[in-house]
Formats: C-alpha cells, sequence, structure tokens
C-alpha cells in the first residue's frame, strides 16, 4: 500500500508480500471499507479487511473466463472483467454469473438463423458462439481444433456448417453441438460457405481461389462433392446463390465478379441468363446492385462485407473505418446516399440481417465486438 505526503512524494508504510500467485491487475475498496484484489494467474478475488489482512473470504474464476483484469463493487454486488473480454457478477459467498462474454480475438464469420432471432458468430481465437440477439445473450459457445473463419445455417435451421483457417470444414449439429461431418478442400483456409436456397448443395468457397460443390441430402447431414468452380485468379471472398439453386455468383480478391451454373460447375457467360437471375443472397460486394456501396476513392478492400434485406428494401455494409452503412437496395448507382453509423472502434469485418430484418448484426475487427443495430 501506499502513503501519499503533501510534499507530493510518497513511500510504502505497507506491503502484502505474496497477496497473489502472479500479478495483481486490479484494487477495488468497497462500500464497508474492505479491499478487494484480483491476481491475473491464479484468478483470484481476495476480500482484506482495514488492517490490510486477509478475512477468509476469496474466489477464484473459472479458467474458462480467463484471469481478473479489473474490479468493480456497488453494495454487495462485485462485477468482475477479465482478459478473455467477459463481465461476471456475483459476491464472494456466491458463484459469480456470467453477464456478458466475447470473443478474444478477430473475428470474420457471422450468420443469422433463419427462423428464430439467433446468430452465429467465429473467429480466430477458434471460439464458435451461439447468440440471442433478444436477450443479448449466448446460447452456447464450443471452442473449435481450429480458427474459424466462416459459417452458415443450412435453411432449416438445425444444421450449422463452420469454414476453419486450414482447408478443413465442419458441419454441427445445433442442438446437440456435435460435428457430423468434416472434410477438407484445397490446403488453404475457407473464406466463405453458403447453403443453397432449398437446402440441396452447399457452395465452399477457398482461398486457394477455387469453389468447391457439393449436393446434401439427410437434413444436411451428409455430402457429396460435385466438383469445382475454376475461374478466378484469385481468392474468393464472397458468394451468392440465385433464388432457384441454380446458380452462383463469386467475388475475389483480385475484385473479380464471375457467375456458375452449380450443378456442373462450369462459368456461366451467357449474359441473358445472368440478366434474369433473381439472386437469394446480396453478400458480394462487387455487382451491379451493390456498385453504389463503394465511397469514393475507396480501394477494393476498403468493403468488407454487405446483405441485403429479406424484403429487398435496404443494403447494408461494414467497412475498414469502423462503419456499419444503411442504402436502399438496389444500390445501383455509384455513390448512393446512405445512412453511416459508428460503433466499432476498428475494422468492421461482417454483417446480416436477422430472418424478420428487425435488427442488423455487425462484427468487428481488432476491438472483437458484436453489435446489433435496431432498424427503424
Amino acid at each position: 500500500m501506499f502513503a501519499f505526503e503533501a510534499k507530493g512524494s510518497n513511500r510504502i508504510v505497507n506491503a502484502m508480500i505474496g497477496a497473489h500467485d502472479g500479478g495483481v491487475f486490479s484494487l477495488s475498496m468497497m462500500e464497508d471499507g474492505m479491499l478487494l484484489s484480483g491476481g491475473g494467474k491464479d484468478r483470484k478475488i481476495i476480500q482484506w479487511d482495514n488492517t490490510y489482512a486477509r478475512t477468509g473470504q476469496s474466489a477464484e474464476i473459472p479458467e474458462q473466463y480467463g484471469p481478473v483484469r479489473t474490479l468493480n463493487c456497488k453494495g454487495g454486488l462485485i462485477l468482475v472483467g477479465t482478459t478473455r473480454n467477459c463481465i461476471l457478477h456475483g459476491s464472494l459467498g456466491l458463484e459469480f454469473s456470467v453477464a456478458v462474454q466475447g470473443h478474444t480475438d478477430e473475428m470474420w464469420g457471422l450468420a443469422c438463423h433463419p427462423s428464430q432471432h439467433q446468430f452465429l458468430t467465429c473467429g480466430s481465437d477458434k471460439q464458435l458462439y451461439l447468440w440471442d440477439s433478444q436477450s443479448r445473450t449466448v446460447v452456447w459457445n464450443k471452442e473449435m481444433n481450429d480458427a474459424v473463419h466462416s459459417c452458415c445455417f443450412h435453411p432449416r435451421g438445425g444444421i450449422v456448417a463452420v469454414g476453419t483457417s486450414v482447408a478443413r470444414w465442419l458441419v454441427l449439429d445445433l442442438a446437440t453441438r456435435e460435428v457430423v461431418s468434416i472434410h477438407s478442400d484445397g490446403n488453404e483456409q475457407i473464406e466463405c460457405i453458403q447453403y443453397s436456397p432449398d437446402g440441396s448443395m452447399l457452395a465452399v468457397g477457398s482461398r486457394d481461389n477455387y469453389i468447391y460443390i457439393y449436393t446434401v441430402s439427410e437434413d444436411g447431414k451428409k455430402y457429396s462433392k460435385i466438383g469445382r468452380c475454376s475461374g478466378h485468379s484469385s481468392f474468393i471472398t464472397h458468394v451468392d446463390w440465385s433464388q432457384d439453386s441454380q446458380y452462383l455468383a463469386s467475388n475475389s480478391g483480385d475484385y473479380e465478379l464471375l457467375y456458375w451454373t452449380a450443378s456442373s460447375c462450369k462459368m456461366l457467360t451467357n449474359l441473358n441468363i445472368i440478366r434474369e437471375v433473381k439472386w437469394a443472397t446480396q453478400t458480394c460486394v462487387l455487382g451491379f446492385n451493390a456498385a453504389g456501396i463503394w465511397p469514393e476513392g475507396a480501394d477494393g478492400t476498403d468493403i468488407n462485407g454487405c446483405c441485403k434485406s429479406h424484403n429487398e428494401r435496404l443494403i447494408a455494409s461494414c467497412d475498414d473505418f469502423g462503419k456499419v452503412n444503411l442504402f436502399a437496395y438496389p444500390a445501383c448507382h455509384l455513390k448512393s446516399s446512405c445512412h453511416s453509423y459508428g460503433g466499432h472502434s476498428s475494422h468492421v469485418t461482417s454483417v446480416d440481417f436477422l430472418f424478420d430484418d428487425s435488427r442488423v448484426i455487425s462484427t468487428g475487427g481488432k476491438d472483437m465486438a458484436v453489435m446489433q443495430w435496431q432498424v427503424l
């Protein structure tokens, strides 16, 4: 402890040696004069009386939430912030409950449930989270073996597909969280993954420049490879399906927009057919209906993602400037007007509408934040 003198100097008048195993990250004074200390390595919260002696009251934060980073007390309630982006609340005599739980590394994977107010996020911390948007809480989380970069829901909602950074993609049962299928394509990261609207096919966009197409059966539990779409000269960034599940549109890292016939994996070049295609989604940031989302002077990497609403009235985009932007759909005119919203403190990696278009979900990069935006 420190005693501050009027001359501006300080001197140690008391020291609690060996208070914690490892560094002490936080101190907080309670209203009754007791002192709380939070340790990093030992994850413990220890109470001290006004003579700085242990009272015998302490608590240990579970390992899954990480070491104590900061403490705050109000009345008998103790708030604990951890190094794994969690906030817990409780008291020394009782277990601590999770108030806020989050990712601990950059995340790019985001997918909204097709019929419920739930959504998935995944990131480089190897964590897969299912969130409830109405209660703003975690339904469950699962730690994967590898960093996770992309995810999507089967149209029926009971199955999810997850793409990793090591060319592997997995299929999980949403209810049990058990892995029901594992596949590998190429030797690069799975950049994007999308089911067709009827759930009969799956498109897997890889960093190796190919899109792998699979047929899907048994309600999303069985997969058979059809082939791969070859034609891009850089890594795949986004993939969209047509409403009839026959065609694909894709973007790549060198700013190409290509079209494909899914059943044959052949490039579609017939402009008459392309003009008539109705698209189920609009995640491709390059395309006629998304031309207006690009601000003046932006380069090809400044817009990270976009998504149109299910009623096809709006399109949202996310960018490297920490903004979530809302346009009228289609945004086919250059410099289309928009509403732009700040909140993220880093680049925004993904954006998606909930199934009823009531909210927009956005994920951050270095700020590791998940945000909800109400659509008014």
